[in-house]
């Protein structure tokens, strides 16, 4: 008989690693393993992904850049909505998931595979993640979850793994560590508890710069378009450079609180330059460029898709309508905010944009008025001030 086809989305990690042998070894499948990546490995990582997942027996392995799909699908409406989870958080895993899920599910189908399987365990949110993604896009591909199944821990993953033969370093390490383009997450420790935060040495990035530097962010239509006046036609390129410059300062450290999909609180450290520094930047851009109803409507817009991005809605129809409306919220925030970077701290200093609406000859604040008199300004008053006068004769 035919072997039937699983497709596995396999990292390199120890749960991947597992399911790939079982599933081979045990449940008789031929394995199809792939690495959906959002930007996070480099060449070497995943040089040595692909011969770890031959070792264990895979069948093919791929590797899937979707790293400029992420940016056009996620990223660049994150930024349009300042998407800050909670106000802190700038949703790094919890996106990536969803477009890894996606291009998992469809190299499954492009294969004609019979199964498609994750690693995750039953007590985080990625379980949810993978399996609606997968159930959403091709309910006739099952879902294998053997290590979610079968309740298995570590020790017993390890040891399976040496008794068929694979030797591999699976130490349990003090942190879980995700990196992507759009930030790092860090786990353990001391953020299973609610007390404590992370020590300085458990962020990947360490200090390295001990003076100050300018560092200035252009937007072309909400879109972050160069970086010190060097102009980027490749959006993941500037955020590199944003990342790079402001990573050795060690900024954009923080940790996220938060309510998971499945109903419990949950922390994770994360060090995020690159998207806090973009999103600030943006969002003061924005305040000298939006109307005031443009802003009030962003912020209830922003935050609602950022909810459901986190809690992989993603597919749900009315995130393009909100997209659609982030868009169009962006033909004049377009300039260029200056910050100041120092070590773990950073400073907005301003904006220049030919749509900055502070350069209208109306007035200053605070200052002197020249589009209204004196007598205009009284009326004004007078006449918003009504509904409460009324309001306090009848309820005296």
């Amino acid at each position: 008989m035919e072997k039937k086809k699983v497709v596995l989305a396999y990292s390199g990690g120890l749960d991947t690693s597992f399911c790939a042998m079982y599933l081979s070894q045990e449940l008789g499948y031929d394995v199809y393993t792939a690495i959906a990546d959002t930007g996070g490995f480099s060449a070497d990582d995943l040089k040595k992904v692909e011969e770890r997942a031959y070792r264990l027996g895979a069948k093919q392995h791929v590797a899937l850049d979707i790293t400029g799909e992420y940016y056009e699908k996620s990223i660049k409406y994150m930024v349009f909505g300042n998407v800050l989870r909670n106000g802190t958080y700038p949703i790094s895993v919890s996106s990536e998931r969803i477009f890894q899920a996606i291009a998992i599910i469809n190299y499954a189908k492009e294969i004609g595979a019979d199964y498609v399987a994750h690693g995750s365990t039953g007590a985080g949110n990625d379980q949810v993640r993978f399996d609606l993604t997968f159930d959403v896009l091709a309910p006739e591909i099952g879902i294998l979850t053997p290590t979610r199944d079968r309740m298995l821990s570590r020790e017993y993953e390890i040891n399976y793994l040496k008794e068929h033969g694979f030797e591999a370093d699976f130490t349990k390490m003090e942190y879980s560590i995700n990196k992507g383009l759009w930030g790092t997450s860090i786990g353990g420790k001391e953020t299973l508890k609610s007390d404590q935060t992370l020590p300085e040495e458990a962020y990947p990035s360490q200090l390295q710069e001990k003076g100050e530097e300018i560092l200035k962010i252009a937007f072309v239509e909400g879109e972050i378009s160069a970086v010190n006046g060097k102009e980027y036609e490749n959006r993941v390129d500037a955020i590199r450079e944003v990342e790079r410059i402001a990573s050795r300062y060690a900024i954009g450290r923080d940790m996220h609180i938060g309510d998971t999909i499945i109903g419990i609180k949950g922390r994770v450290g994360f060090e995020a330059a690159a998207p806090l520094l973009i999103i600030n930047a943006h969002k003061m851009l924005e305040k000298h460029t939006l109307s005031k109803w443009q802003q009030y409507w962003k912020d209830q817009i922003g935050t609602w898709y950022g909810m459901f991005l986190h809690e992989a809605q993603y597919l749900e129809p009315v995130m393009r309508d909100m997209e659609a409306f982030l868009q169009s919220s962006q033909k004049n925030v377009t300039g260029t905010t200056t910050l100041r970077l120092r070590p773990y701290h950073y400073t907005l200093i301003g904006v220049e944009s030919k749509f900055d609406l502070m350069n209208a000859d109306f007035g200053e604040y605070g200052e002197i008025n020249k589009a209204w008199t004196p007598e205009d300004a009284k009326g004004f008053t007078k006449i918003t001030a009504i509904p409460t006068k009324i309001y306090h004769a009848v309820n005296k």
